[in-house]
């Protein structure tokens, strides 16, 4: 028979120098039900014995609960370590017992579900992540299923609760973040993390590569004379162009439920231009462009590259990296582009290889942004990018528009050499929305570049407006 007033945890009980305490498990609803964080208690105190405790639970982040909501949606999400617990046997306001006993025979503990009798000294985050995850996702408690491992002490005292958190946060060693990326490598499912790594990887160990041995795996250098630039800044480095910040599980995650992510275009694109080479598994084609930018920057730049100078370390890596981007959007995106074209634009960069050095560029966000002002300025991409009419929008390569008759004659001086990628997004986005109007080419960018170059935008636009009428009515 159940009775809605107790809670049965089935668990062990285990003896060590603190005492006797109980490990087992618990279901996120009877946890949520019975537990609350030390946070409350420490707001409203400030002087006295409570100034040695206020290390038991630090305040919420909210950031963090996010985080934690976004992975218990995940399909191997798990919490394999303990929620702390400390629990009084009697609840001092009632006199009512909190626990009502332990059975040997069963290995059962039975608390009296009364409101908020476990204080949680490790784990509130994960609690309470799960708890805005089931807010945000209005799910009803039968719904989510995710029992959490248990840790319950009875009867401690704020000292002992104390030196509990204290062990367990202080104690414990940070996991070096190339470590964490490079057991990506043991995955079976395909991912944006596997992606980034096995890419360092193979810049890193094929001959030839302009960054051969010279990424620290694992984070720890092997040969400090030869290992600049430790692994999980050049991993982060490439998800960047591939996931929004902080996506990457939540893609991995989609991968592993067998589903496929979406193609992106226009400024998404822009931003994240490895993503549907990603996608579409072409990873090949990122490894090269990687291989020939790092190349054509190595050719620039030969002594600072071989003396191990800023160049090849995190200030510079992470810059040239930064530079990627507009490099890549005025060149094209999703093109092959050549250590040629990556050369012509280095070469006009004002830089010598003795100024790369930490009196200039200070190690750190500081020196890195200033590298970065100066390869954007030197190389007159700044003047590009700020340029207003000019697209530079990866459709200016799509092979669709090389289909599509040239035609100028009839618009004015003004708005010749309309893009027909502009034009073509122009009437996808107005059929989606059941826009009537038809093109307004004052609102449209100019372009010579790649395949649009003297195509016909009405034209353009009237293909846009069938694929968007087609694309509604699936």
């Amino acid at each position: 028979m159940v009775d809605n007033n107790t809670i049965i945890i089935n668990c062990i009980e285990v003896c060590q120098p603190i005492g006797k305490f109980y490990v087992g498990k618990i279901t996120w609803q009877n946890l949520l039900d019975i537990s609350y964080s030390d946070i409350r208690r420490i707001q409203k105190e400030e002087l006295g014995a409570i100034d040695s405790y206020l290390g038991i639970q630090r305040e919420l982040s909210p950031n963090r609960l996010k985080e934690i909501a976004k992975y218990v949606s995940f399909s191997d999400a798990t919490f394999p370590s303990s929620i702390v617990l400390s629990i009084k046997s009697i609840d001092k306001e009632t006199d009512e017992p909190n626990i009502l006993g332990y059975d040997n025979a069963t290995g059962t503990l039975t608390l009296n579900k009364s409101d908020k009798i476990a204080q949680i000294i490790d784990g509130q985050h994960r609690v309470f992540g799960i708890q805005k995850f089931i807010e945000n996702n209005h799910l009803f408690n039968k719904t989510f299923v995710f029992d959490l491992i248990v840790t319950l002490f009875i009867d401690i005292d704020p000292d002992e609760e104390s030196m509990i958190f204290s062990t367990i946060n202080k104690a414990q060693t940070k996991v070096n973040k190339s470590l964490v990326y490079d057991l990506f490598d043991l995955a079976k499912t395909r991912s944006p993390q596997r992606t980034a790594h096995n890419l360092v990887k193979l810049l890193d160990e094929k001959a030839g590569s302009p960054l051969f041995g010279m990424v620290k795996r694992l984070g720890v250098a092997n040969d400090v004379n030869r290992e600049t630039i430790t692994q999980a800044t050049l991993v982060e480095c490439i998800l960047n162009y591939i996931s929004n910040d902080g996506e990457e599980m939540k893609d991995r995650d989609i991968l592993m439920r067998g589903k496929k992510l979406d193609l992106i275009s226009g400024k998404e694109l822009e931003r994240r231009f490895f993503r549907n080479w990603f996608i579409e598994e072409k990873d090949a084609q990122i490894a090269k462009l990687l291989w020939d930018y790092f190349l054509a920057i190595k050719k620039r730049w030969p002594q600072a590259w071989e003396n191990k100078s800023i160049l090849v370390k995190s200030t510079g890596i992470i810059a040239l990296m930064k530079f990627l981007a507009p490099i890549v959007n005025h060149l094209g995106v999703e093109r092959n582009i050549s250590v040629e074209e990556f050369s012509k634009i280095f070469d006009s960069i004002e830089i010598d290889d003795n100024e790369f050095n930490t009196t200039k560029y200070i190690p750190g966000v500081k020196g890195q942004s200033e590298l970065y002002k100066d390869l954007i300025n030197s190389s007159g991409l700044n003047k590009i990018i700020l340029t207003d009419g000019i697209c530079k929008r990866p459709h200016r390569f799509d092979s669709i528009f090389a289909e599509l008759p040239e035609s100028q004659k009839f618009y004015t001086k003004d708005v010749r050499h309309k893009c027909a990628g502009c034009a073509f997004d122009q009437g996808y986005e107005d059929a989606i929305k059941g826009i009537t109007n038809g093109i307004r080419l004052d609102e449209l960018d100019i372009s010579q570049a790649g395949t649009v170059r003297h195509k016909d935008p009405i034209e353009a636009y009237n293909m846009g407006y069938r694929s968007g009428l087609k694309s509604k009515n699936k």
